[in-house]
């Protein structure tokens, strides 16, 4: 071979090496399968739509995880990277701090989308046991770190629910719940302890959240359906997680009613059952060249067959939202709606 044919070779294969680079590199940056995190609460109706979703349509089958709203938000907020989840979960709204870390890594373009209602419930192995009646301050006092006693805040003392009251239980404080990391227990937090203690004027005014971590409160890690386990291999202790556990195993557990009124779903829906919250999935609009099933995935889990009053997930207790807010989720997810720091406040 001449020098200048050798030399025209060489030349032509580097130039089909660097066009198979760049179009490697494309590849890359397109991922065919949906990767979904976030909270265990949310994690049966996801999973649920994930299903549907690879048999009914020609994308595949998404990942998805169960890792708490707060650990998913914290996946989901790494970066805008394809390497970085495309939807997160959340059992309760995104924390203003949160949403800064999303923008401090570049995740600046996010769409919210609320999907229903869902109530926490304090429940039981049903069996034995007749329905308890306990209000948020009762709660509150068997499960603070500190009690207010004689004006003073003090380790909580209390042993036994009778403790409290006399006419409660005369059994031991145990309530298996969830971790930090999880948005169930975020809620719990706002809608009970921090309720709860406002007015107490040994707290100042302000709302008490701390746990007390000396064994009558029991980490049951983020698997709601572990605690559910939990409470029917321990018949005296009580379980917190959401309505749709309760929902699934009403036939084993029951719930006590708080402030009077049981966590049934029209209750809930209505926000009278005073430890009710919304649930959510938080798009990231920044992925929607790289991952093609983003956008047809949330469009099936906001439709009416999923979401509605007639739809596939309040058979799971999915608690829907009225028709009129239904329709403005949908409209924000077609609109790429982009969520701003204003919204949260």
């Amino acid at each position: 071979m001449n020098r200048i044919l050798k030399s025209r070779v060489l030349k032509t294969t580097a130039l089909a090496a660097a066009v198979m680079s760049v179009a490697g590199v494309a590849q890359a940056q397109e991922r065919q399968q949906l990767r979904i995190v976030g909270s265990s609460t949310v994690y049966p109706f996801a999973s649920y739509v994930v299903e549907e979703f690879g048999a009914t349509t020609d994308y595949q089958t998404p990942v998805i995880e169960s890792t708490g709203s707060g650990g998913g938000l914290k996946l989901f907020c790494e970066g805008p990277g394809i390497d970085t989840p495309d939807i997160t979960n959340a059992s309760r709204r995104i924390k203003i701090s949160e949403f800064k870390r999303c923008q401090e890594n570049g995740v600046t373009d996010i769409t919210e989308a609320k999907i229903g209602y869902d109530g926490i419930v304090l429940a039981e192995a049903s069996e034995g046991h007749e329905q308890l009646n306990l209000t948020r301050k009762q709660i509150f006092l068997a499960l603070a770190a500190k009690v207010p006693q004689n004006g003073k805040l003090v380790d909580n003392p209390y042993e036994k629910w009778s403790d409290i009251d006399p006419s409660l239980p005369d059994r031991e404080i145990e309530v298996y719940g969830p971790p930090t990391t999880s948005g169930t227990r975020d809620a719990f937090e706002e809608l009970v302890m921090e309720h709860a203690s406002e007015n107490m004027k040994a707290y100042g005014g302000e709302g008490y959240t701390d746990i007390r971590q000396d064994g009558a409160y029991i980490d049951a890690g983020e698997n709601d359906n572990l605690i559910v386990q939990r409470i029917q291999e321990n018949t005296t202790a009580f379980g917190i997680f959401g309505y749709s556990f309760l929902e699934e195993n009403q036939d084993i557990l029951m719930a006590a009613s708080i402030g009077g009124v049981e966590p049934k779903p029209e209750a809930i829906g209505s926000g009278k059952y005073p430890v009710a919250r919304s649930l959510f999935f938080y798009v990231k609009n920044q992925h929607a060249d790289s991952v093609p099933a983003m956008y047809p995935y949330a469009n099936l889990f906001l439709s009416e067959k999923m979401i509605g009053p007639m739809g596939y997930l309040k058979g799971l207790g999915l608690i829907p939202l009225p028709e009129k807010l239904r329709e403005e989720q949908r409209e924000d997810l077609a609109n790429r709606e982009t969520l701003k720091l204003s919204d949260l406040k």
